[in-house]
C-alpha cells in the first residue's frame, strides 16, 4: 500500500514537473506573431528536420541568403536567389514571380516545395499536433489545434512585424542628420534622370512593386522566364519583381539568380547590360541604352544605398 502510494505520489510530482517545464516554455510567447517567429526557426517543418524559414532567410544578413541559391532539404538547391523578407508588409504579392497574392499563402509554399523543405502541408499539421508544446501555444493564441489557416496567419503576424525605418537615410528624411556629399550626390543620381534608378525603387521601401525585365533573360543560358511562368503572356518574358533596397547593402548576392556578389557589380550591369548579355530579350526600354555612369557616378550611388540600412545591420 505505502508502495503504491509512493508511486502515485511520484507520478504527480513527475506530471506536475512536466506541466510546470511547458508553462515556463509557452509563458513568453503570447501572440501570433511571437509563435510565427518561433516556427520561423522550426526545422520540424522540413521532410527530414533540417532546414527552416530562418535557415535561408537568415536574420543576420537582414532575412537574405548569401549563396546565390539556397540549400534545402537533401542539399537540394533552390531554383532562385533567396529575398530578405524584411518590409513585406505593404506588398501587394510575393516571390521573384508574384505567385503569392498574400503574407498568408506565401507562408506555407517552401514548406511544401520540394527544393526547399519538402513537407506536405498535412504532415506539417499533423506534426505540430503531435507536438505538446506547439499544440498548447496554438490553442492559447487561437483557441483551436493547428491547422493550415492560423499556421499561415502565425507566419504572416510575425513577417509583418519586420519592418525598418532606423536607417540614416531615415534620420536624414526626419531632418535629423545632413548626408555626407558622397552620398547626397548618389542621392541625386539616385532619384535623377541619367541613373534611373527612381523609375522603379521608388516609395517608403524603395520598389514600385511592379514586373521588371533588366536583361537577364535571354532564352539561352539564362533561361528562367519569370512572370511568364505564371502569365503566359509573351510581354511577361524575363519580367520579375522590383525588388526594395532597404538593408540592400547586406544582403548579396543579388537578382534573382543571384549573379552579381557585389553592388559595384549590379551598378556596372546597369550601366551596360549589353556587355554582360548577348541578345537580352524583352529588356526594358530603360536599359536598352548604357546610361554613361563615371566610377564616381557608381561610388556615390552605392554610398547612397548603404544609408538604407538599419542600423540593427550594420556590423558593429
Amino acid at each position: 500500500m505505502q508502495k503504491s502510494i509512493f508511486l502515485l505520489a511520484g507520478c504527480v510530482i513527475t506530471i506536475v514537473t512536466i506541466s510546470s517545464f511547458l508553462n515556463t516554455q509557452t509563458a513568453g510567447i503570447k501572440n501570433s506573431a511571437q509563435l510565427g517567429k518561433k516556427l520561423f526557426s522550426e526545422k520540424i517543418l522540413s521532410k527530414d528536420s533540417t532546414v527552416s524559414c530562418a535557415s535561408c532567410h537568415k536574420p543576420q544578413f537582414a532575412f537574405a541568403d548569401t549563396a546565390a541559391f539556397s540549400v534545402g532539404i537533401g542539399g537540394r538547391l533552390t531554383n532562385r536567389n533567396t529575398p530578405s523578407v524584411l518590409n513585406m508588409k505593404n506588398r501587394p504579392y510575393f516571390f521573384w514571380d508574384g505567385r503569392a497574392a498574400s503574407l498568408e499563402e506565401q507562408s506555407l509554399m517552401p514548406i511544401k516545395n520540394p527544393d526547399e523543405m519538402g513537407l506536405p502541408i498535412d504532415e506539417a499539421i499533423k506534426r505540430l499536433n503531435e507536438h505538446t508544446e506547439y499544440k498548447k501555444l496554438f490553442l492559447k493564441i487561437f483557441k483551436e489545434q493547428p491547422n493550415a489557416a492560423n499556421l499561415a496567419k502565425a507566419f504572416a503576424a510575425y513577417e509583418q512585424t519586420l519592418e525598418t525605418v532606423n536607417s540614416k537615410f531615415d534620420d536624414w528624411s526626419n531632418g535629423k542628420i545632413e548626408l555626407t556629399a558622397s552620398e547626397e550626390r548618389g542621392r541625386q543620381l539616385f532619384i535623377g534622370d541619367k541613373a534611373k534608378c527612381f523609375d522603379c525603387h521608388r516609395m517608403e521601401d524603395f520598389t514600385d512593386d511592379e514586373f521588371k525585365n533588366i536583361g537577364l533573360y535571354n532564352g539561352k543560358e539564362l533561361n528562367d522566364a519569370g512572370l511568364y511562368n505564371i502569365t503566359k503572356k509573351e510581354s511577361d518574358l524575363g519580367k520579375f519583381k522590383t525588388p526594395g533596397l532597404r538593408n540592400i547593402a547586406v544582403t548579396a548576392p543579388y537578382m534573382h539568380n543571384g549573379k552579381f556578389k557585389t553592388l559595384e557589380q549590379v551598378l556596372t550591369y546597369y550601366n551596360n547590360p549589353d556587355a554582360f548579355v548577348e541578345d537580352p530579350v524583352n529588356i526594358d526600354d530603360a536599359l536598352k541604352k548604357p546610361l554613361g555612369l563615371s566610377l564616381q557616378d557608381k561610388k556615390d550611388i552605392i554610398a547612397f544605398l548603404k544609408t538604407l540600412t538599419d542600423k540593427k545591420y550594420i556590423a558593429k
